[in-house]
């Protein structure tokens, strides 16, 4: 079903050449060239998006808006105006239009300003459905989401899961869930009625590792003077066991775990008595095991053996499909932990959370909403309540800036090359969006496409001009 457009401006060439531009670009589209009729016009023909001129014959564009925004608070009003009434748009920007289009109008600009409209749509519409999970009781848990990564990802679990002592290498960024994926393979596995036990590697001091594992006899070393202590494998015979962080382990360690593995037995610290254990042994890693091979940090056999099954835990990054359902996930978990009534999520904030870079993956976000949640009294989450992310952002551009170092080739290099890639590269981190590269640049719009057509960049067809 294509998107509809309605075109409301009193000049018949504008809207005849937007109209053919349209189409062209797959939209549906009306026009209308009365303003009066204009209300009507957008009950009849119930756009997705509504292109208003500032200025028409007998109803000034702005009066429009202000009806529209009571009616039709729901869709869209972009408006267009000539260079010399930028701060009127910037106005009516204000008072609820989503952007405005400068004449003479661009296509790429179009094109580009109604992809990010269409994805406001969809977002509200995405939150229209979270809303009802929300209310129904049905959202999903941190480790699921709809992407076609995670299901890729939950596809793969599934089947090895249904093994009973595959070993299995896990793989991924901090935070991005991978204790989640070891419980779940541990929970839909034939051991999931024996013990799940998760063991730290980085946090065992080098000298107790042993120990940890593999337990000790009374009088085994310097501190052992209490009755024996079972070892993690031991606690967790019969079910899983998931050593997280295995890339921190000695290499000593290293070898004994490598033994167990092959063995399926060992040694309790000071004991004479081999033991037997039935575990099934997951490991977690957020360092490339290939690389600490190289380096002589980790040794190949037992990566091997490791590596039996394999998963890959994507980044937030990389499934940002699934970022607004796990935050509807833990706005729940926390509004019931804090007694709090937090029912929606601003679509403005939804946006943030879904444009935010969530280094710390899954568990940033988690951390955020339980922040958030914790402190705001209203039944809404809205963008103001997460300024201190956009803090964050200020200070990464802050800190990259103070890192930008300009590169001078020996031949030397022309002014405008220079400026032209400066330009170049803004935009695309600022996907395109000429306000937001303008601001970044120190730049007015204005002068940023002066520079633009000065230099060639995005040099486009012009739709329509004014007389």
């Amino acid at each position: 079903m294509k998107n509809k457009i309605l075109i409301i401006d009193d000049d018949d060439l504008i809207c005849t050449t937007l109209k053919r531009v349209l189409i062209k670009l797959n939209y549906e589209t009306d026009t209308c060239m009365v303003g009066e009729h204009a209300v009507e016009k957008v009950r009849e023909f119930e756009p997705d998006i509504i292109l208003l001129d500032i200025y028409l014959t007998t109803i000034n564009g702005l009066e429009l808006l202000k009806i529209f925004q009571k009616e039709f608070q729901n869709i869209p009003v972009i408006m267009i105006t000539g260079y010399s009434d930028v701060a009127i748009a910037v106005n009516a920007m204000k008072a609820g239009a989503y952007d405005f289009l400068l004449k003479p109008i661009d296509i790429d600009q179009l094109k580009i300003i109604l992809e990010k409209v269409l994805n406001t749509v969809n977002l509200k519409a995405e939150v229209d459905k979270l809303h009802e999970l929300y209310k129904d009781d049905t959202l999903l848990k941190e480790f699921f989401g709809k992407s076609a990564k995670i299901k890729k990802v939950i596809s793969s679990v599934e089947k090895l899961a249904k093994s009973y002592d595959t070993t299995i290498l896990i793989e991924g960024e901090s935070g991005t869930g991978k204790e989640m994926v070891a419980k779940y393979i541990h929970q839909n596995s034939p051991r999931k009625n024996g013990p799940f036990i998760k063991i730290n590697c980085s946090a065992i001091p080098r000298e107790l590792a042993e120990s940890e594992l593999f337990g000790h006899e009374k009088g085994a070393f310097t501190g052992a003077q209490q009755k024996t202590k079972l070892g993690k494998f031991e606690l967790a015979s019969g079910g899983t066991i998931l050593l997280d962080e295995i890339a921190e382990l000695s290499p000593e360690m290293q070898a004994k775990l490598l033994r167990v593995l092959q063995e399926k037995n060992f040694y309790r610290l000071g004991g004479e008595k081999e033991i037997e254990v039935d575990v099934r042994v997951l490991a977690a890693t957020n360092k490339n095991l290939t690389d600490e091979i190289k380096n002589g940090n980790f040794r190949e056999d037992l990566f091997y053996r490791l590596n039996v099954g394999n998963v890959i835990v994507p980044s937030l990054r990389e499934r940002k499909e699934d970022i607004l359902i796990l935050a509807y996930s833990f706005l729940k978990e926390f509004s019931q932990k804090f007694d709090k009534n937090i029912k929606r999520i601003d679509p403005a904030a939804l946006e943030l959370l879904q444009e935010y870079p969530w280094k710390g993956n899954i568990r940033e976000l988690r951390n955020v909403m339980e922040r958030v949640t914790l402190l705001i009294e209203e039944d809404e989450l809205k963008l103001q309540h997460l300024q201190f992310l956009q803090q964050v952002a200020q200070t990464d551009i802050t800190k990259a800036d103070d890192k930008f170092v300009l590169k001078i080739p020996a031949k030397g290099i022309k002014i405008d090359v220079v400026l032209k890639k400066l330009i170049e590269d803004t935009l695309r981190i600022t996907n395109h969006n000429q306000v937001k590269a303008a601001k970044v640049l120190g730049l007015s719009r204005s002068k940023l496409r002066y520079r633009m057509e000065q230099l060639g960049i995005e040099v486009t067809r012009k739709v329509a001009q004014t007389n």
